[in-house]
């Protein structure tokens, strides 16, 4: 049986929406696109290689994986990512997308989510990793399905913007620390699992 884990950024009040740049995600106005950049180092390029440098596969809410491949599938810089994401078999969760998908190695999940997930996970090979697609991490989180949050933990604060734990909108119930890296610019990339012999919180 796989793992799912999900891997996010996130700022201290929670904000995951548009970590990578200012045309990321500009829903709601949002005006903070590219927060995480100037905390990117040395330390973060290599805990993040690790977590996807298994053979396991992708998955990806429809937004996510459009910006990745409108991004990565075009780099050419030898940026180890970019070899990782086009060599990964990329599922994607989306109601509007339609077979051929555009990035090489991508299918569309087909029929119920929490269904689709499930049997990846027990027929996949390695771990089945989400990068941001916050939308799809609280489904699967409604499900069960999440096995490991990685979360780097950026030092600033927003205000306003998108938030992976949304208020009053899910409950995720009780997490143990597995691990934790600090970054030489103050991100603490922690990975939690579900607490054994915890319930999820109604």
């Amino acid at each position: 049986m796989s793992r799912l884990v999900v891997v996010e950024n996130v700022t201290l009040d929670g904000v995951m929406q548009a970590p990578g740049g200012p045309d990321e995600d500009p829903r709601g106005g949002f005006p903070y696109g590219g927060w995480a950049r100037p905390y990117a180092d040395q330390v973060m390029a290599e805990t993040m290689g690790a977590s996807m440098g298994d053979d396991g596969v992708m998955l990806f809410g429809r937004r996510t994986y459009e910006q990745f491949h409108g991004f990565w599938s075009t780099q050419t810089d030898g940026n180890p990512y970019t070899e990782v994401l086009n060599r990964k078999h990329k599922y994607v969760a989306s109601r509007s997308l339609a077979e051929p998908l555009p990035w090489v190695n991508s299918s569309l999940l087909t029929g119920d989510l929490g269904q689709a997930v499930a049997a990846l996970k027990r027929d996949v090979a390695g771990d089945v990793v989400v990068l941001g697609s916050g939308e799809l991490v609280r489904s699967l989180a409604r499900a069960g399905l999440i096995d490991l949050l990685m979360l780097s933990i950026h030092p600033l604060t927003l205000g306003i913007g998108t938030k992976l734990f949304a208020d009053g909108a899910d409950a995720f119930g009780t997490f143990a620390l597995s691990k934790a890296v600090p970054t030489t610019t103050g991100v603490i990339i922690a990975s939690y699992r579900p607490a054994a012999g915890e319930e999820r919180l109604a």
